[in-house]
């Protein structure tokens, strides 16, 4: 069955007020929505949703009915996605990604790791996070101050996706992690990946939505905790992952529009956690926080 794509075309900040709306039509449906930069010149980008065919339908009336009021004049447009692995197919011309002493890259570009670079192989995949995207290298430049900064000696991947960030902790600090996310297929993915990458124990892979899993304090109060998902998300959990939090911890975010960042501030301050530090990364920004 095909996949398909229905997306609105405006501003950043269009795009990031659209989201919001979206984000709050579908709660924790199982939908997939993103913004895309199209054209930085002319502040061209793109909100999708998608959805697979027997869907469509009914994602289209409520996407109307939720942008009606705010949107009114906004077309809905349609795209079929091809069933092929496009992860794979776009890695094939992809440059390796250097985010301070991480460099993420393809099978095809070993040969580009240098002597002293922690290297994080990441190939064929259907899940998010090839270090390609602005948050995930936000997030690997981030992990490598923290870890630098002050012992860590545990952490949590919250939404792992590819599993790119457990790795990357684990081959930086050599300690336990546990990474989750509500995707099956994801966890999957992250599994082949934590394979590839030569990780034969010390990462723990679990299908969790938000903090709904017995593992979390099994494994927990957590020295570190990385969250690369959506805004929106992020602020309502804001609560339950303070509680897992280690007095004198880490936190970092992403998925964060630049747009965003001051909500997103506002919901981890009412959390007793304070503002380290922000990058910025093409549009997007990863937040570092700490307990107060």
């Amino acid at each position: 069955m095909s996949e398909i794509r229905l997306y609105v075309t405006s501003t950043e900040k269009g795009a990031a007020e659209i989201l919001d709306i979206l984000s709050e039509v579908f709660g924790e449906e199982d939908f997939a929505i993103a913004t895309t930069e199209v054209d930085e010149k002319k502040d061209i980008w793109e909100a999708s949703v998608y959805m697979m065919a027997d869907d469509e339908e009914m994602v289209r009336e409520r996407v109307a009915e939720g942008l009606a009021q705010a949107f009114p004049a906004l077309e809905i447009q349609r795209e079929v996605i091809p069933d092929i692995d496009w992860i794979a197919k776009s890695l094939e011309g992809l440059k390796p990604v250097r985010a301070g002493r991480f460099i993420v890259h393809g099978s095809h570009d070993r040969d580009k790791v240098k002597v002293n670079d922690i290297a994080i192989e990441i190939d064929a995949g259907q899940a998010f996070g090839t270090g390609h995207h602005g948050t995930t290298a936000g997030c690997l430049e981030v992990i490598e101050d923290v870890m630098r900064a002050r012992p860590v000696r545990n952490a949590l991947d919250l939404g792992t996706g590819s599993g790119v960030l457990a790795i990357a902790v684990r081959k930086l600090g050599n300690i336990p992690v546990l990474a989750t996310d509500i995707d099956p297929v994801a966890v999957r993915v992250a599994r082949e990946n934590v394979r590839r990458n030569g990780i034969a124990s010390g990462i723990r892979l679990e299908t969790a939505p938000g903090f709904h899993s017995p593992a979390f304090d099994r494994e927990g109060p957590f020295d570190l905790i990385i969250a690369n998902i959506l805004a929106r998300p992020l602020m309502k959990m804001a609560p339950q992952l303070a509680a897992h939090l280690a007095p004198g911890g880490s936190v970092i975010l992403s998925g964060i529009l630049a747009g965003q960042r001051w909500k997103v501030l506002a919901a981890y301050s009412g959390v007793h956690l304070a503002h380290v530090r922000t990058i910025w990364r093409n549009g997007w920004v990863t937040i570092h926080l700490r307990s107060r």
